[in-house]
């Protein structure tokens, strides 16, 4: 089921010295409507943006053979991956350098999305049991007295709160008895609000928090936009705006220590600026579904990949997701 590290031949498409990518499109260039043309607008004071994708290493292949992977969550405390096989129910774990990944929990409820909270603790989300848990232990399963529809991707702040998405990618042909496609939180106090409430026709996606945890970027695959909203106090969301268009089908996310947002999509893992501007596009050999930095550096972008799970080494550090 597991091969080893594998180099691909695999071209990224870079932005040129100036900073655009293939298409004109990276930062000095115009920006999406609305979305401003200038990264240094996130953090003027640390001097002109680097271009994020500048020195990256080909894409390799670290294992291979799964059925539908997910949800990679570096663990800063035992330094390793997990990530999720949805249709295998099962949460596989890789250490760096010690083999190929082996079955950390099996079953795991269909999980989908990881993250880890301020103790370390696995927090999933779970397609099969439709709940958000930690450690196992359920800890968000309805809303209203209605059950969830089927938790995606979650994120952790650094006061504990903990959001998450709920599209009905797990319900099947079970209608969704919530009646809208929502982005949760839920307070350390164990308080669940919908903090916004999609369409049914939404599809709520990959979620991670800006490097200040002032903003909170989500991905509609429906749509194929990057939303921010504005984090206010208490944890409370607000203002959401469009972020940027993506090439389609926006799915997991990830952000560097510079706030810019690698987002997996139809063309591969985008890369956008913290005001929306387009850096470029690292292709993968298979779809990605979704991304997150990893190893002592966090210099690793680890891609889950339909069959596959691929690394990619990057000059520019990612943030720990939490």
């Amino acid at each position: 089921m597991v091969q080893p590290h594998t180099a691909l031949a695999t071209l990224v498409l870079l932005a040129s010295a100036t900073g655009c990518g293939e298409d004109g499109a990276g930062p000095g260039a115009d920006a999406p409507p609305g979305t401003g043309a200038d990264a240094a607008t996130a953090g003027a004071d640390a001097g002109p943006p680097v271009d994020p994708l500048l020195g990256v290493g080909a894409v390799e292949l670290v294992a291979g053979g799964f059925q539908f992977t997910e949800g990679p969550q570096w663990r800063e405390a035992s330094g390793d991956l997990v990530f999720s096989d949805i249709p295998a129910s099962t949460i596989f774990r890789l250490v760096p350098g010690g083999g190929p990944p082996t079955p950390l929990r099996m079953p795991s409820g269909n999980s989908n999305g990881l993250a880890v909270d301020g103790a370390g603790v696995l927090i999933a989300a779970e397609h099969g049991t439709r709940s958000v848990t930690r450690d196992g232990v359920a800890i968000a399963t309805t809303f209203e007295g209605q059950p969830l529809n089927s938790p995606n991707d979650v994120v952790v702040a650094d006061d504990g709160t903990v959001y998450f998405t709920d599209p009905p990618y797990g319900l099947g042909n079970t209608p969704s008895s919530l009646g809208f496609m929502g982005v949760f939180r839920l307070a350390p106090s164990g308080a669940l609000s919908a903090e916004h409430r999609g369409a049914a026709a939404a599809r709520p996606n990959g979620v991670g928090l800006s490097p200040d945890g002032a903003t909170l970027y989500v991905a509609d695959t429906a749509d194929g936009n990057l939303y921010a909203f504005a984090v206010g106090a208490g944890g409370a969301l607000a203002d959401r705006r469009v972020l940027t268009p993506t090439a389609g089908g926006p799915d997991g996310l990830a952000v560097d220590v510079a706030g810019n947002v690698f987002v997996t999509t139809s063309a591969g893992v985008e890369v956008w600026s913290p005001a929306g501007a387009r850096w470029g596009v690292i292709p993968v050999p298979e779809q990605p579904a979704n991304c997150a930095f990893g190893d002592a550096d966090h210099r690793t972008l680890y891609i889950t990949a339909r069959t596959g799970l691929y690394q990619v080494r990057l000059a520019q550090p990612g943030l720990p997701r939490r």
